[in-house]
């Protein structure tokens, strides 16, 4: 090693500098979130990451709240996998053809959903609203709304209204 790059061990640093200015590293504020992505019936989903925000080529991340006592509708997400860590609330995971099967989660708690694996989040509290991280893995939210399920029991309909979202 000479000594001429021992004295500049990066001589062509500030090279970099435009270029990752405007396309490095992105901070999206919790206040910053968009809820103009795809949603599901009793949930309510925004945005942080995703391709159309910061070019994110390969995942999406977002926030995911359902309210107390409230159950989704069957979705899946296609070809997509997601990955939901629970940050407050207690949620109940049903899955299945007939939703036969069922887990429950809380804070700290991780969740992972296959691609194309019929789903159902539910709130098992009456009284706290789940709050939850979601990174799936693509950058387009995917989400197939399935109407036609034939649930074990019947869930109990419980609809997210907000300004988003209109009863059905």
């Amino acid at each position: 090693m000479s000594d001429h790059d021992h004295d500049h061990p990066h001589p062509h640093d500030h090279d970099h500098e435009p270029r990752w200015k405007h396309d490095g590293v992105r901070v999206v504020t919790g206040d910053k979130l968009d809820p103009n992505t795809a949603q599901t019936p009793g949930m309510f989903r925004q945005a942080a990451i995703n391709h159309a925000r910061v070019g994110a080529q390969k995942i999406w991340a977002g926030t995911v709240s359902i309210e107390a006592n409230a159950k989704t509708g069957v979705h899946h997400h296609g070809e997509l996998e997601s990955v939901i860590y629970v940050v407050r609330g207690k949620a109940r995971m049903r899955w299945g053809e007939k939703l036969e099967f069922v887990a429950e989660a809380g804070p700290g708690d991780f969740i992972y959903v296959p691609p194309f694996v019929p789903h159902q989040e539910i709130n098992a509290s009456p009284h706290e609203s789940v709050e939850c991280v979601l990174v799936r893995s693509d950058n387009e939210a995917v989400v197939v709304n399935i109407t036609d399920v034939d649930p074990v029991e019947q869930p109990e309909a419980v609809y997210w209204v907000d300004p988003i979202h209109k009863h059905p």
